[in-house]
């Protein structure tokens, strides 16, 4: 499953990401949207997780949590 974060801190790594979701299951991608001309955080990412059911998890744990001091947004990408 495809999952997008919204509303992380310039300060979140790809490894942070992947860190945090893996406590859910297996995280075959983790990626922070990075600016194409300037390599700058947007603040945005993408999740890929195989297993549906522990994206769901993850998803429902981690929505609207706090993360380096950001609340951020976690959902399925349809």
């Amino acid at each position: 499953m495809n999952i997008q974060v919204f509303n992380l801190s310039v300060n979140t790594a790809d490894r942070d990401l992947r860190k945090l979701f893996s406590a859910f299951g297996m995280v075959t991608s983790a990626e922070v949207v990075r600016d194409k001309w300037n390599g700058r955080s947007n603040c945005n990412a993408m999740i890929e997780m195989p297993v549906d059911k522990e994206a769901r998890q993850a998803i429902a744990s981690l929505h609207e949590i706090i993360v380096d001091g950001k609340k951020i947004s976690v959902s399925a990408k349809w």
